[in-house]
């Protein structure tokens, strides 16, 4: 039996020169036994290769670091005690709230699980292992906020209630817009002035995450927001319905002084520093321009949006 000190071999013979020593009870072999494959360089969180393809992860998704998808698509999880408020306060929708045993709580740990509480968000408690598995970098300060799934509307859909509603048609395509605030904040303008809905590619787009949710303000929750597997062919079948594809760039062809904006409109905006595509600009109706003045050359993708859709708004109303 390992351990046991009056086993025949565990105790040295008197006489040896290092004296009686009772056995290691098999701790030695058991150290030599198998422990499994050693976890490739960028599965090691100290390790560079790790760090290296997380930091090329969130520069391909644009997501920001206090925030994580979950690898099957499900499920975002919100990280650290401010994010988690934040969310919180904008009524962002949630699923479960996860808190971290023994947590030190301070205001914001307070405010957050009263909140979820009002709000019927399941509360769980979990160890610090957990929350590190929803957290890669670590930085969860003990709260989580799991996220679920955005819905999408389907293109046809979104532009056939468009036509159905008593007010012409206003929508906004988004053109290799990649920060997720700028989403949120296209969505909050399009609700504030009378939009229906806002149309973002399926591939090298920022998505509905929280943080896009968190920007708009809640609007994110009343206002539809589809996805285009090719967000040029969907363009074009748009304009087949008649609605104009109106692209927004510092050197159009029309300012948005002399445009009417009171028909059938698709406003297209790429981003700040690629602008639109060249498909997508080959297929716009016209390109709109912001007059400014001094020596300002162009507007952020989002205020640009929201300044169009303001006059569009106007003349709506005057008409």
């Amino acid at each position: 039996m390992a351990g046991n000190s009056n086993r025949k071999g565990a105790v040295r013979k008197s006489g040896s020169k290092k004296g009686q020593t009772v056995g290691s009870g098999g701790q030695r072999r058991r150290g030599l036994e198998a422990r499994g494959a050693t976890p490739k360089a960028e599965d090691r969180v100290y390790h560079a290769k790790h760090k290296k393809a997380n930091a090329a992860a969130k520069s391909a998704t644009g997501r920001p670091r206090n925030t994580r998808k979950s690898d099957d698509g499900g499920p975002e999880y919100v990280l650290g005690r401010n994010p988690v408020v934040e969310c919180l306060r904008a009524d962002v929708p949630a699923t479960a709230l996860y808190v971290q045993t023994g947590i030190d709580a301070d205001d914001r740990v307070r405010e957050a699980v009263h909140t979820a509480g009002d709000r019927a968000i399941t509360v769980l408690e979990v160890g610090k292992p957990e929350l590190d598995r929803m957290s890669p970098n670590g930085m969860h300060q003990g709260l989580a906020l799991q996220v679920p799934e955005y819905k999408y509307a389907h293109p046809d859909d979104l532009m056939a209630d468009a036509r159905a509603s008593a007010r012409q048609p206003l929508l906004v395509a988004l053109d290799n817009i990649t920060d997720p605030r700028n989403l949120g904040a296209v969505i909050r303008s399009v609700a504030a002035f009378g939009g229906h809905g806002v149309l973002i590619p399926q591939r090298r787009s920022a998505g509905v995450t929280a943080v896009a949710w968190r920007t708009s303000a809640g609007a994110a929750a009343r206002l539809p927001v589809a996805q285009a597997p090719n967000l040029n062919r969907t363009l074009v079948e748009w304009a087949k319905t008649g609605a104009q594809i109106v692209g927004l760039d510092a050197g159009g062809d029309v300012t948005l002084d002399d445009y009417d904006g009171t028909g059938p409109v698709v406003v297209v905006v790429g981003s700040e520093g690629k602008g639109l595509s060249r498909l997508v600009r080959e297929n716009c109706d016209s390109i709109l321009s912001v007059p400014m003045a001094g020596d300002v050359e162009s507007l952020n993708a989002s205020v640009a949006a929201g300044v169009v859709l303001a006059e569009f708004a106007r003349q709506r109303r005057l008409a």
